[in-house]
């Protein structure tokens, strides 16, 4: 090695930090030892903790403004059971301050017949769409009554001997009652002429006063009055399901309407029943009968971040309800906000489960039921204050989630009776932020866990073998 290289070494050498005693300068003691153990397992543990720390994800909460646009929409799901309120009738309508005022929706919501006890045969039940129908312009006296009047007593015995029979559920103080009674009497005499009882009788035009006939009214599942029934014989006949096959008339009301419609009906007798309309259009149709006296609601509906209802109740354009014989008890088994929090996202989002999922629903399972007895014209009103929450998970993916917080009143109605879910959304809204600690964090505590537990364990060195030296020289100076 030349002059120049000893000379560059030995100037990199000068500046070590670290420099090195000879090893025969140093002495070892078993105190320095078992203190270098101990440190190396604090050292060991403190690592551990340290790395625990740095995988762990936490997550931060933050209250802030919601910037939400007023035109924004959220998806309203729901799955409410009303065992006695019927699908014919049952109607979902929304409305909000900005002038949002949607009618009947039909398209995303769907209806399923449901008995008192909420079991239902899985069939659908179509919607009918509310139309205004037409009724005779002028009042013909001279046909009298001509309809058979039924009753609980005679009820099976009419149906069961006759191919037809229609019938008019009526309640003498409805206005579209007394609309239909005029045409529907000279129809009934039409078709007694037509097809005489005594030596026809393909078919019987009947008439039930259901305020003189309640239980069998409520038999056949008649909200809404007048409601036109049509039994093929016998009505005794059931479905695969178990359910009485009987069918419901909407349309024009009109004696030449009428006439047509029961006309088309005889001549169809032994052929396939689904053959309703006539060879000029009319505004008739018939569908199936509810089958059971209750309604199970489910779907969804948009509805806007503004103050706002959703309402579900009895609805017609062309039919009067008993407000006091209407009972709108309810199960919601689902009613949420927001897109559906799936169990595959769940599955990934474990650590978020406080903050998202169907927990938060406050309506979930729960049932209001009221009695008549007890009370009559009841509308429930639910008021619901809804707050969102929007998590960032470390894929910086975006979720957002509704929850909230519901109160429920019984209030009594001068109308037809109600359900009611009054809409409040929050200005403010949850931030929920999954957290890591940097990995620059990590070695940083580590290098003080290190630094620090070696500076520790060398002062307590020290001074344990000062205190030794210490002693032991005392101990010498007593001996001379």
């Amino acid at each position: 090695m030349n002059l120049t290289t000893m000379v560059s070494t030995t100037k990199i050498k000068s500046i070590d930090f670290f420099r090195k005693t000879p090893r025969d300068l140093t002495e070892a003691s078993l105190s320095g030892a078992g203190i270098s153990i101990l440190a190396a397992i604090s050292m060991i543990f403190l690592f551990g903790m340290e790395l625990h720390s740095y995988l762990t994800i936490s997550t931060s909460t933050a209250i802030i403004i919601d910037k939400s646009s007023i035109e924004d929409t959220v998806r309203l799901d729901f799955n409410i059971s009303f065992p006695l309120l019927s699908c014919e009738f049952a109607s979902v309508d929304v409305s909000d301050v900005l002038g949002t005022n949607r009618l009947n929706i039909t398209k995303t919501v769907r209806k399923y017949s449901i008995n008192r006890h909420f079991q239902t045969n899985g069939h659908e039940f179509h919607a009918v769409p509310l139309m205004h129908v037409k009724h005779d312009e002028k009042v013909d006296e001279t046909y009298g009554e001509g309809s058979v009047t039924l009753n609980s007593r005679n009820f099976d015995k009419v149906t069961h001997e006759h191919p037809l029979v229609v019938v008019n559920f009526f309640a003498p103080w409805c206005h579209w009652s007394n609309l239909l009674s005029p045409a529907w009497e000279k129809t009934a005499k039409i078709m007694r002429q037509r097809y005489n009882p005594k030596y026809d009788g393909r078919i019987i035009v009947a008439s039930v006063d259901c305020t003189q006939e309640q239980g069998l009214c409520t038999k056949h599942h008649i909200q809404g009055y007048p409601s036109i029934r049509i039994f093929r014989k016998g009505s005794d006949i059931k479905d695969r399901t178990g359910i009485h096959i009987h069918e419901t008339y909407y349309g024009d009301r009109d004696t030449d309407t009428l006439v047509m419609k029961f006309d088309n009906m005889v001549s169809s007798i032994g052929k396939d029943p689904v053959t309703y309309y006539g060879n000029k259009p009319v505004n008739y149709t018939i569908y199936p009968a509810p089958h059971q006296e209750g309604c199970r609601v489910e779907g969804f509906v948009w509805v806007k971040k503004v103050p706002g209802n959703l309402i579900i109740s009895a609805t017609s354009g062309s039919h009067s309800f008993d407000a006091s014989q209407m009972n709108m008890s309810h199960v919601v088994s689902t009613l949420s906000f927001g897109s559906m929090i799936t169990p595959m996202m769940m599955s990934d989002l474990k650590r978020l489960g406080p903050y998202l999922g169907a927990g938060h629903n406050r309506l979930n399972g729960q049932a209001y039921i009221t009695h008549p007895e007890d009370r009559a014209n009841v509308t429930i009103e639910h008021y619901l204050q809804v707050v969102k929450t929007e998590v960032i998970g470390l894929s910086h993916q975006l979720i957002e989630n509704y929850e909230y917080t519901a109160h429920t009143s019984l209030v009594h109605s001068h109308s037809i009776p109600a359900a009611k879910f009054h809409l409040e959304f929050s200005p403010m809204q949850v931030l929920v932020t999954e957290n890591t600690k940097p990995f620059s964090h990590f070695i940083t505590n580590l290098c003080a866990i290190i630094g620090g537990v070696f500076t520790v364990a060398g002062i307590v060195d020290s001074i344990l073998y000062n205190t030794y030296k210490l002693a032991k020289k005392v101990e010498l100076g007593k001996n001379f």
